[in-house]
């Protein structure tokens, strides 16, 4: 195996060197208001094809683009209060509702976000404390990741007329991810032969790579955990994406790479 892996990063470094090394990316023919662009350039420069699969891009490498976040993958949760199950009862809250509800309104009252409500940024819960919505993120005794709503916790001055009667109490449950999906996917990508990195100069101009050794499942619930890979939620109400990508600053993947 040892032998095959050395093998295969010898070919990576090859297609690298003659595919992207000292290149800025050219995004003329890409939509640059799309956040992944560079990667979708960068992925067909390095011979591969642009696809949503849950697997490695590079014979057992999974292939990331140098950013001060990187994400692990784009999971949304199993259960959701506003979710619908398949078989199951119909959820306490359609999308909509739920936004409304233990989300945010734009404050912007012109311009594209008007009127738009998300749960994200400041009112996306982290593990580290409540924040001023009521909610937190919480790992369980079976590493399943959970996101709480307390009635007690939530600041907001109009709780009363925002938070339905049904829902005023504390530790219910808004998301769920069920450990063993997220083994699944996180190990189908990172746990074959590991991952590389295409790292780019100040100019933006690619100059080397980064390799690191497969990630299993363990690592990365203590990450989440001591709040060192959170969920960067973008869900928001003019559009039904999810936008959940779990994320992880340069510096956790500095200490997961080979030396």
């Amino acid at each position: 195996m040892a032998n095959n892996r050395n093998e295969i990063k010898r070919e990576i470094l090859k297609t690298f060197n003659q595919n992207v090394k000292g290149r800025i990316p050219d995004l003329s023919k890409y939509n640059r208001n799309h956040d992944g662009a560079e990667g979708d350039w960068l992925t067909k420069a390095m011979g591969l094809t642009v696809n949503g699969k849950n697997e490695p891009d590079f014979k057992g490498f999974e292939m990331k683009k140098d950013s001060a976040k990187t994400t692990f993958g784009d999971w949304s949760p199993d259960f959701a209060i506003y979710k619908k199950v398949k078989n199951g009862p119909k959820p306490r809250l359609t999308r909509i509702e739920f936004l409304q509800i233990f989300g945010r309104k734009s404050p912007d009252p012109t311009g594209r976000k008007s009127g738009r409500y998300s749960w994200s940024g400041t009112v996306f819960p982290t593990v580290v404390n409540y924040n001023d919505y009521g909610q937190i993120m919480k790992v369980d005794s079976d590493d399943n990741i959970v996101i709480f709503y307390s009635f007690s916790k939530d600041k907001r001055t109009d709780k009363n007329r925002i938070v339905p009667k049904d829902l005023q109490i504390n530790d219910l449950v808004l998301a769920k991810w069920d450990s063993e999906r997220i083994r699944i996917k996180l190990e189908k990508k990172f746990n074959k032969l590991g991952w590389f990195k295409c790292i780019p100069d100040k100019n933006g101009r690619y100059q080397e790579l980064q390799f690191g050794g497969p990630i299993q499942f363990e690592y990365f619930i203590e990450l989440v955990k001591k709040g060192l890979l959170i969920c960067d939620c973008g869900m928001h109400s003019q559009n039904n994406r999810p936008y959940m990508s779990w994320r992880a600053q340069k510096n956790i993947w500095n200490t997961l790479a080979e030396k």
